[in-house]
């Protein structure tokens, strides 16, 4: 019994192990990218700024597509990379099923928002995605009630809970409009993708209430003669 016990213990690990590595490719590979067009843009003297996202234009459009790949310097780069592999590794870990589309919805409607309210300037950088997943993993672990990933919520809150002052125009050169635009789309794909993914587990006497509720209900034929009397007696009445 032991033995199959420790079986399964370590099977189990090894499946959370392999699940989480799993978990770190899409936002490895996206922060790689990021470096990557950094430094062909400072190696090469471009200026990718150019593709960033210029409000309320038709060639501001296509910064919807590539504003998130595009930073202003290192630091800009460095600042949004651990928190992009954090968030993003915490998003494809618990949330694997709709991760992808989170991601996708997320980059776009905050782009895209971003392009129809903000300040006629370039606006590039990955933060408004962030502030994105950090709204879509605080908020979903909220609404769904769900024990892991309310810790999760809680550790969101904990690490990025500060990010907040980035939704208000403290200083001009920072894109708060990204970050506002990329915090209000994190709340809606949670609310709208709320069904979907994890749920919380239902205990002992929540199924036990299912059961009983399923089972103790009246059948359709005992609906049908209920309301066929019910109509008979009130013509009666009348």
């Amino acid at each position: 019994m032991e033995l199959e016990q420790d079986i399964l213990y370590k099977v189990k690990k090894k499946q959370e192990k392999r699940r989480f590595l799993v978990s770190l490719v899409y936002p490895a590979v996206f922060v790689v990218i990021l470096w990557i067009v950094h430094l062909a843009e400072t190696l090469f003297d471009l200026g990718f700024h150019t593709y960033g996202i210029f409000p309320q234009t038709l060639s501001g459009l296509k910064g919807i597509l590539f504003s998130p790949l595009i930073h202003g310097s290192f630091s800009h780069l460095a600042s949004n990379s651990l928190p992009m592999l954090v968030l993003g590794a915490a998003l494809f870990y618990f949330y694997r099923e709709i991760a992808l589309q989170v991601s996708i919805y997320g980059w776009l409607i905050t782009g895209l928002w971003v392009w129809i309210v903000a300040r006629p300037s370039f606006h590039i950088g990955a933060s408004g995605l962030l502030y994105s997943l950090a709204a879509f993993l605080f908020v979903s672990g909220i609404i769904r009630r769900h024990p892991r990933l309310m810790a999760l919520s809680l550790l969101v809150a904990f690490l990025y809970g500060g990010i907040v002052w980035g939704i208000f125009p403290i200083r001009e050169h920072i894109s708060w409009e990204s970050h506002l635009m990329g915090m209000l789309s994190g709340i809606i794909l949670a609310l709208f993708f709320k069904k979907h993914g994890p749920q919380r587990p239902l205990y002992s006497w929540e199924l036990e209430e299912k059961k009983e509720d399923e089972e103790g209900g009246p059948s359709e034929e005992e609906d049908q003669a209920e309301g066929h009397d019910g109509h008979a007696g009130r013509q009666a009445v009348e």
